[in-house]
């Protein structure tokens, strides 16, 4: 059948009524186009278009007018589940019948899967990680091919390595457009795409002689009222926060570059009244989904959040937009404050960036970045026979996370594949593309130093991030606090000052026992006897934390010293506080090849301010292997059988009457400490109560 544009339009219209419920609603410049290379010419799209422009509207409207013409479902590839919950909901809006297969809803599975085998699905929400899924890959995903009308793929940006959130997984899309016959249309999407990710995603969902269409439209946001203001320190801009919350417009979001710096702001401001929450890569999913709709209903006056709350969080209305410390390029800058103001005619956002900015870009950068050492170490392990990521993680010195993310990026590059029980060596050839990672490194820099630019510069803000995409209709916008002047307040209030210095003075974190041996160790198996284990201990501060964190965060870059005055006061105040069962006896220390003086200084600095004995350190039996950090199994490695109780601190410990407390430098995987322990309590101590400067994370 021939297609009639005219008649696509009014049918497109009708459904894009629906959907937002309105009956005088029409496209916005570009939405058409796309709905029609779709539908009509069943083409290859790329859409990249600013947030709130209708992105969705494309591919709802699109796949209703393809099911009408007998199409099967569309496959709608999707990066969060807070996506995944806001697109489902639109879709019943528009009367598309959309479903998800993720990790959330295993127990719905066997339904969705009648639903599609009866024809009674439009959508189905997939994740990128869910099409390697070895069961939905082998028993799903060719039927799911077969019937495909179209596939989208949102947040498309993550395809590109040179998209500021590249996820592996997306990568593999590219075979899955190359499995689809020629006549499936493909969309992708995206609101954050300069001109070197929009080609590179271009060509990764082009196939063969198949070209595809790309609709861009200007980026800049009339809505948005764009600023920075710099502060001296992390006391400073909380002190600002405290001073001026309760003045920003609605409800919104504030920004932090870390998890412990999202909690400690959070609880800053619930103990001055503010009704807020923190919002996390650890916040559990049932809490993620109540606080994201807490703060749609205007019940929350902000989230907390680290990046895990960004793309495709859809609050129309969202007011502010605020951030402590600043994302590495304003790519991603641009994509999170794209989350405010896509519904009023006036949104506020704010940048407060910090010193310590660059030093949190640099450790993010390095760690999603995998090394040749480390890639050819994983595929050494692997054979044909499925090995468990636990059990890989025991024959490499990698840790879970960058371990996961290291077998992604090889089963993209084929040399390894995820199969029921694990992962196997696929035999193919792998070769360390180290000119495209070195590439990949110069670009990050560069976007570092480009978000460096947009907090100092002095032209409009808004044209600033526009040019940073690449969109050549950027002018000035007349509204950020270069075109207009500050429109936020600088001061700051005299108690506002104080409790945040307070705040950022608490100290004090838990260091839990470890309780179990490493699953693959083979040293030690299974639970680690109660009698040889660790009490519950503590740590001064997390070096990711705001407060104490900058200063030990420069301590540990530093050559080896004694504890400050300073520091040693606050360490006593973490004992003040402590809430232990039976007070300890005496101080006991471990041995440092690295920081001798701190661990010397803080342990003799205890036992004084306590009234302690100080029995001295533990000695080394064979000193640790290699250095700090390391998975589990291989710090267990390094550090079992490292330490001996010397005949003194052997005698000192059969007098003692009470457990001891155990001083060292920093928690890192703890299992110094672990073994440390079990070495005290083999020599009679009643109880060991681990202390430490700090603790990684």
């Amino acid at each position: 059948m021939t297609p009639n544009p005219l008649q696509t339009r009014t049918d497109a219209q009708t459904v894009l009524r629906t959907l937002v419920g309105r009956d005088d609603a029409d496209f916005h410049e570009g939405q058409f186009e796309a709905i029609s290379a779709l539908v009509d010419d069943h083409s290859r799209a790329l859409v990249v278009q600013r947030t709130g422009w209708g992105k969705s509207a494309v591919y709802f409207v699109a796949t209703l007018l393809l099911r009408r013409r007998g199409t099967g479902p569309t496959i709608l590839v999707s990066p969060l589940l807070a996506l995944m919950r806001d697109q489902i909901a639109a879709a019943a809006r528009a009367g598309v019948r959309a479903v998800a297969i993720n990790s959330t809803n295993p127990h719905e599975w066997a339904e969705i899967q009648r639903q599609l085998a009866n024809d009674e699905v439009d959508v189905l929400l997939v994740s990128p990680e869910r099409l390697n899924n070895p069961a939905f890959r082998e028993q799903q995903l060719p039927e799911l091919i077969r019937r495909t009308g179209m596939l989208v793929v949102d947040e498309a940006h993550c395809i590109s390595d040179w998209g500021h959130d590249f996820r592996p997984d997306y990568r593999r899309l590219r075979e899955l457009i190359a499995e689809l016959p020629a006549d499936v249309p493909v969309l992708a999407t995206t609101a954050t795409a300069n001109s070197r990710v929009v080609a590179d995603v271009a060509e990764q969902i082009s196939t063969g002689s198949i070209s595809v269409v790309t609709i861009r439209g200007p980026l800049a946001r009339k809505s948005l009222r764009l600023g920075v203001l710099r502060l001296p320190d992390a006391a400073a801009r909380l002190a600002w926060l405290l001073s001026h919350l309760g003045g920003l417009p609605g409800s919104g979001i504030i920004y932090a570059l870390t998890v412990s710096a999202a909690e400690n702001t959070a609880r800053l401001l619930r103990e001055a009244g503010h009704d807020v929450h923190a919002y996390t890569g650890q916040t559990d999913t049932a809490e993620r989904e109540l606080l994201e709709g807490r703060l749609k209903n205007n019940e929350l006056k902000a989230l907390i959040a680290t990046s895990a709350l960004g793309m495709g969080f859809d609050k129309p209305d969202l007011g502010f937009v605020l951030h402590l410390g600043a994302p590495s390029s304003p790519v991603a800058y641009y994509q999170q404050v794209g989350r405010a103001g896509r519904a009023t005619d006036n949104a506020d956002v704010l940048l407060l960036p910090g010193p310590e900015d660059q030093a949190i870009w640099h450790y993010f950068a390095t760690a999603s970045m995998p090394s040749q050492a480390r890639a050819e170490a994983v595929i050494r392990e692997l054979d044909d026979e499925p090995t468990s990521t636990p059990a890989l993680e025991a024959r490499v010195d990698i840790r879970r996370t960058p371990l996961e993310l290291l077998l992604k990026v090889l089963d993209v590059d084929g040399a390894v594949r995820k199969v029921q029980g694990g992962w196997v060596s696929t035999g193919q050839p792998w070769v360390y593309d180290e000119e495209r990672y070195t590439r990949i490194a110069a670009e990050r820099e560069a976007e570092q130093q480009h978000m460096l630019e947009y907090e100092t510069t002095t032209e409009c803000r808004m044209a600033y991030l526009q040019r940073s995409l690449d969109d050549d209709s950027a002018v000035p916008c007349g509204r950020c606090d270069n075109c207009a002047g500050a429109w936020y307040p600088t001061s700051i209030a005299p108690d506002a000052t104080a409790a945040a210095a307070s705040s950022l003075d608490r100290v004090g974190v838990p260091l839990d026992p470890r309780a179990q041996w490493p699953v693959g160790s083979p040293l030690a198996r299974g639970n680690i006897a109660p009698g040889e284990r660790a009490l519950e201990g503590r740590a001064l501060a997390r070096l990711t934390d705001l407060g104490w964190g900058n200063t030990l965060r420069t301590l540990f870059a530093s050559t080896d010293a004694p504890a400050s005055p300073a520091m040693l006061a606050a360490c006593v105040r973490v004992l003040a506080d402590w809430k232990w069962e039976t007070r300890p006896v005496a101080v006991v220390s471990l041995p440092s090849r690295s920081r001798p003086q701190l661990i010397d200084s803080v342990a003799r600095g205890l036992s004084s301010a306590g009234k302690l004995p100080y029995l001295g350190a533990l000695d080394y039996a064979a000193p640790p292997s290699g250095g700090p950090g390391g998975n589990s199994a291989f710090r267990l490695a390094q550090v079992f059988g490292a330490f001996e109780v010397g005949s003194e601190l052997a005698s000192a410990l059969a007098e003692a009457r009470g457990p001891v407390l155990l001083v060292d430098d920093l928690a890192d995987s703890r299992w110094t400490l672990t073994v440390a322990a079990r070495v005290l309590r083999a020599a009679g101590a009643a109880g060991v109560l681990p202390f430490t400067a700090a603790v990684r994370a």
